[in-house]
C-alpha cells in the first residue's frame, strides 16, 4: 500500500482494499469516478458496473449473500441515494452486511441541484450511517463501516465527501476492521433452565432450523439432539432442504409444508426453533404454533419475540446451544419422547415431497410444474438457486432442489418485483464455480431485470434465466379473476424477450409446450453465457401467489 503523499480517492480505496473488498458493484459518477479508478487501476479490484444503481446494490446483497462476507457497493451523490432506496431496505430485511460508499456534495455547495440530506433518507430505510469525517480518519472510518456491517448485518452507508477526492495527506496507513465472534451461547441460568424443561418434558416435539442454524455445525448439532428427542425435524424456507435425506425431515415448515407435514405439525406439541424468525409464512399467520409451546432459540436479539411470543428463549448460537442442550438432557437421563417412529418413518418416506397433480399443458402454454421438475433435473445439481418475487415462485420453491441451504437466496423480504437478476448477477459473481440458477416472472424482468442483463452478458455470467411469463401481473390477475372483475389492466403486451436477449448478446429459448422444451434443455446443458427460457404460461393455470 502507499504510505507517501496520495490524494484522498487513492486513500479510499486503498482502505477498502484493505478491508477485504475484491469486488465492487456500482455505478460511476463526478462524486465517486476517481476512487473507483484508483480501486481499479492501483489496487487492483475488480469492479461490476450496472445500468442503474439500484440494481448494482443487488448485486453486493446478492454477493454477500453467497460469498458470506460483506458485499461492497459504490454510488454517486443525490438522486443515486435515492434510486437505491429499495435495495437499502432489502438489505435491511434480509439482514445482509453490505458497505454501500455513498458519494455527498460538498458541504460549501449549499444549493447544488444533487444536494439532498442522505442521513436522514438512509435513516428511513433502516441501514446504518457511517460519516466520512476528514482525511486523517479515512482509515478508521472506512474499518468502522466494514466493522459495522458485519456486526449489525445490515447495510452501512458510507458517506464520502466529495471534496476529499483530491486533497492530499500523507503517511496514509489502512486499518482493517476486525470482524466480533457471534458464536455465543449462555451456560446456565433460568433461561437455559427453562428452554431444556420445555424440551424434556415435551411429548410431540419438533426441532425447527432457519436460516441461523443453516451451517453444517448446526445442522449435526440439531439432528443429534433431534435424535436424542425422537423428534422429527423441519426448516423454514430459507434453510431449505437443509435435512435432505434424513429420515425424520418433513421438509418446510409452514405455507410450503405437504400434507404429510402438516399432519405431524398438527399432531406435535412442542417447536424448538433454531435460527429461525418465525414470519407470518413459518407459522401460517399463528395457526402453525397455536396451542403448542415454543421455544427460540437465535443469535440476533431482534429476532426473538419479533413475530411471536416464545415460552422460552435463549439469545446465543443455535448450534452451540443444541449441543449444550444434549448434554443437559444426557446429564438427566430423560427419556426420549417417542414422537417419531417407524410409522411416521414409513409415512414421510411414501409421501414424497410433491402433491399429485393434472398436467395442464396445451399447444401454447406449458405446465409451469412440468416445465420447473424438467429444468431442475437439466441444469447441474451443484448450482446457485435464486428467485425473484412473484406468483411463479410458489412452484419454484417446491420443485427446485439445491444441495444446500447457503446455494438457496430467495428475494423475498421487501414482497419487491424485479430484483432477482442482479441479485443473481452478485451470486453468480460470488461464486463462478457452480452455474446460477434464475427463476423469475415477466413482470419482474421487465422491472427490474432487462436493464441488468448486459451486466450478466458482459460478465459471461454462466447463467440460466428461467422467465415465466404468463403475459402481465400474475398475482393481480388472479386477484381480479377471484373477484370475476376483467382482468385486462393485469395482461400487458410484452416484447419478445428471446428475440431482445439475442440482440443483447444472450442466447434465448421459447418454450410455448412439452414439444419445445427439450431445446431449452438441451442448451441448459451446453451452456456459455447466459441463457434465457423464456416460458410461455397460460396465467389462468399458474397455482395461486400466497400473499
Amino acid at each position: 500500500m502507499n504510505t507517501s503523499q496520495i490524494k484522498g480517492h487513492e486513500a479510499i480505496a486503498q482502505a477498502v482494499w484493505a478491508n477485504g473488498a475484491r469486488t465492487m458493484f456500482g455505478l460511476i459518477g463526478d462524486g465517486n469516478l476517481f476512487f473507483v479508478n484508483s480501486y481499479v487501476r492501483q489496487c487492483g479490484g475488480k469492479f461490476v458496473g450496472s445500468a442503474h444503481e439500484v440494481g448494482s446494490l443487488f448485486m453486493a446483497l446478492g454477493h454477500a449473500y453467497i460469498g458470506g462476507g460483506v458485499g461492497v457497493c459504490t454510488i454517486t451523490h443525490g438522486p443515486a441515494l435515492t434510486n437505491v432506496i429499495t435495495a437499502l431496505v432489502q438489505g435491511v430485511k434480509a439482514s445482509l452486511p453490505v458497505v454501500l460508499v455513498c458519494a455527498d456534495t460538498a458541504v460549501r455547495e449549499k444549493w447544488h441541484q444533487q444536494s439532498v440530506d442522505q442521513r436522514e433518507l438512509v435513516a428511513a430505510t433502516g441501514a446504518g450511517f457511517e460519516q466520512m469525517r476528514a482525511l486523517d480518519t479515512i482509515a478508521e472510518d472506512v474499518a468502522t463501516a466494514f466493522r459495522r456491517a458485519a456486526t449489525e448485518r445490515r447495510p452501512i452507508v458510507l458517506n464520502m465527501p466529495v471534496e476529499f477526492q483530491w486533497q492530499e495527506l500523507a503517511g496514509f496507513v489502512p486499518a482493517i476492521y476486525k470482524a466480533v465472534d457471534r458464536r455465543a451461547t449462555v451456560t446456565e441460568g433460568p433461561d437455559v433452565d427453562d428452554a431444556v424443561g420445555i424440551m424434556a418434558s415435551a411429548k410431540r416435539p419438533i426441532v425447527l432450523a432457519g436460516r441461523g442454524a443453516a451451517n453444517p455445525q448446526a445442522r449435526e448439532a440439531l439432528l443429534k439432539l433431534a435424535r436424542r428427542l425422537d423428534a422429527p425435524v423441519a426448516t423454514t424456507l430459507r434453510a431449505k432442504d437443509l435435512f435432505r435425506g434424513e429420515a425424520n425431515n418433513l421438509g418446510i415448515f409452514g405455507t410450503l409444508s405437504t400434507p404429510s407435514t402438516l399432519d405431524v405439525i398438527a399432531a406435535s406439541d412442542c417447536i424448538i426453533a433454531f435460527g429461525a424468525t418465525m414470519t407470518r409464512f413459518t407459522t401460517m399467520r399463528g395457526d402453525m404454533i397455536k396451542g403448542k409451546r415454543l421455544v427460540q432459540i437465535n443469535d440476533d436479539p431482534k429476532a426473538i419475540g419479533a413475530r411471536c411470543t416464545p415460552d422460552a428463549a435463549i439469545l446465543g448460537d443455535p448450534g452451540l446451544f443444541a449441543e449444550l442442550a444434549l448434554r443437559l438432557l444426557e446429564e438427566a437421563d430423560m427419556p426420549p419422547s417417542q414422537f417419531f417412529d417407524a410409522d411416521m418413518a414409513a409415512r414421510l418416506e411414501t409421501a414424497g415431497s410433491v402433491q399429485d397433480w393434472v398436467d395442464l399443458s396445451r399447444d401454447d402454454a406449458i405446465d409451469i410444474r412440468f416445465a420447473l421438475e424438467a429444468i431442475d433435473a437439466a441444469v447441474p445439481r451443484n448450482r446457485t438457486f435464486v428467485t425473484d418475487v412473484g406468483r411463479f415462485v410458489i412452484e419454484s420453491w417446491i420443485r427446485v432442489q439445491v444441495e444446500e441451504p447457503a446455494a438457496f437466496l430467495p428475494t423475498h423480504e421487501f414482497g419487491c418485483i424485479g430484483t432477482g437478476l442482479p441479485h443473481a448477477i452478485g451470486a453468480a459473481l460470488a461464486d463462478r464455480s457452480r452455474p446460477t440458477l434464475l427463476l423469475i416472472g415477466d413482470g419482474g424482468f421487465m422491472l427490474g431485470g432487462l436493464q441488468e442483463l448486459h451486466t450478466a452478458i458482459r460478465e459471461n455470467l454462466d447463467l440460466v434465466i428461467v422467465l415465466c411469463n404468463d403475459g402481465g401481473y400474475g398475482a393481480e390477475h388472479i386477484q381480479f379473476r377471484d373477484r370475476s372483475l376483467p382482468a385486462e389492466l393485469a395482461l400487458l403486451a410484452w416484447p419478445d424477450f428471446v428475440a431482445v436477449a439475442r440482440a443483447m448478446g444472450a442466447r434465448g429459448v421459447t418454450v410455448r409446450n412439452k414439444r419445445e422444451l427439450p431445446l431449452a434443455i438441451e442448451a441448459s446443458k451446453e451452456r456459455s453465457g447466459p441463457l434465457l427460457i423464456d416460458l410461455k404460461l397460460d396465467p389462468n393455470d399458474v397455482p395461486a401467489y400466497i400473499p
